[in-house]
């Protein structure tokens, strides 16, 4: 397999959409969720654009220089978004799912969980609303 940085940064996001995704299915169960329609509602709304984006602004200052560097490419990713979310919340979830991959395909575990273990803090702070939202303070 190539090196990340070879990559596009959008098969990046690819792999941590799918490794994020699997987390939030099985965190569900962790957290004693059972019934299939439940578990489908519950896992939607951590997987959704503006929580994704939302994880990513509350991770941020805690990035080192590579991760950002990795959320630039995944931000900066050239790409369509759905119509139902605006472009900056999609762009900041793409960043988030590069991110996501590059920890997966570097093995950087620690990192995952990390992340991971802030997830249900973070989401149980106020969302910021999408018309307020705010472009993500990385320098380029």
């Amino acid at each position: 397999m190539r090196n990340w940085q070879e990559m596009n940064a959008l098969t990046l996001a690819y792999l941590g959409d799918a490794v994020y995704e699997l987390w939030a299915r099985t965190h569900m169960l962790e957290l004693g969720h059972e019934k299939v329609k439940e578990l489908h509602k519950q896992a939607v709304s951590y997987v959704r654009a503006s929580t994704q984006a939302q994880i990513l602004r509350a991770l941020l200052p805690d990035l080192n220089e590579i991760e950002q560097h990795v959320v630039l490419r995944g931000r900066n990713a050239k790409g369509g978004h759905p119509k139902n979310v605006d472009v900056v919340t999609y762009r900041h979830a793409t960043a988030f799912e590069s991110l996501v991959g590059y920890w997966h395909l570097n093995r950087q575990n620690d990192r995952l969980q990390w992340a991971f273990d802030k997830v249900d803090g973070i989401l149980q702070e106020e969302v910021t609303p999408p018309e307020q939202s705010v472009e993500l303070p990385l320098i380029d």
